[in-house]
């Protein structure tokens, strides 16, 4: 796929990793569409790079298929908006579940079936979606964020199947631990010794060369994370008692402290 003047809609634009996601493809060359829920943000961004803002809430189920219309025809999905979700599932209410369900899964779902039909009718596009490596890993007080981030490893995998005979492309995008910006940075946890950091520039780099190489999957973490998460794919026991070991059970105790207050 080539993003030279490619129309690419960004969801989640307005956070930190998303705002470099979008100054990242628009230096490709490639015409941004940029949706999130903080206007007074989204707007100036959109102006600074050239391309168009159209706020939304993904949570809003209605709101979905009248931000596509008003994106038109796109050449580019990139699903990055998510809610963190982690925490005990005991301390979240019923609506809690609900709105991450549909941020983190149902949003980005319907999204790849609505433009996807639309790129499929045309023979062109691409469908990336940014997961995390705890779509790959499970750990302690997170099963809600990693049940919607397997389910996405699933869906996307299975996608990109269903649609290669369309010649349309599918990628998903496996962050691990971000430093400076995202979902980690805000909660002010710390990490265990040893646990490296990527920055959202990688991610970006990371997601520009899926495109443009129709990749399956892209990880974005150091050479020893990127190991750990291949040990729990096999041996999930072994992964949770190295997690439990090293304090990553505090870290995500931390991580969901200073989440809280996005559910």
């Amino acid at each position: 796929m080539d993003l030279r003047n490619a129309k690419v809609l960004v969801t989640g634009a307005t956070g930190g990793i998303g705002q470099v996601l979008a100054v990242g493809l628009a230096a490709r060359g490639s015409d941004v569409v940029l949706t999130g829920r903080r206007a007074d943000m989204l707007k100036p961004l959109a102006e600074r790079l050239g391309g168009r803002a159209i706020p939304a809430d993904l949570a809003d189920r209605e709101a979905i298929e009248e931000l596509l219309d008003q994106a038109g025809e796109i050449d580019v999905l990139v699903a990055n908006a998510a809610l963190p979700a982690t925490g005990l599932l005991a301390d979240y209410s019923i609506g809690e579940i609900d709105r991450a369900l549909d941020v983190n899964l149902r949003a980005p779902i319907v999204m790849a079936k609505l433009a996807g039909e639309r790129m499929a009718a045309r023979r062109r596009g691409h469908l990336v979606f940014i997961s995390s490596l705890s779509g790959k890993a499970a750990s302690g007080q997170a099963s809600l964020y990693n049940a919607t981030k397997f389910g996405m490893r699933g869906f996307a995998l299975a996608l990109r199947e269903d649609m290669r005979p369309h010649n349309v492309g599918v990628s998903t995008v496996f962050p691990g631990v971000i430093r400076d910006a995202g979902m980690f940075a805000d909660s002010g946890a710390t990490l265990p010794r040893g646990v490296g950091t990527r920055s959202p520039r990688d991610v970006a780099r990371a997601t520009v060369r899926a495109i443009e190489k129709n990749l399956a999957e892209v990880d974005v973490a150091p050479l020893s994370l990127r190991l750990v998460t291949l040990v729990a794919g096999v041996a999930p026991n072994v992964s949770a008692a190295v997690q439990r070991r090293v304090g990553g059970d505090k870290t995500t105790e931390q991580l969901a402290k200073g989440q809280r207050h996005k559910r």
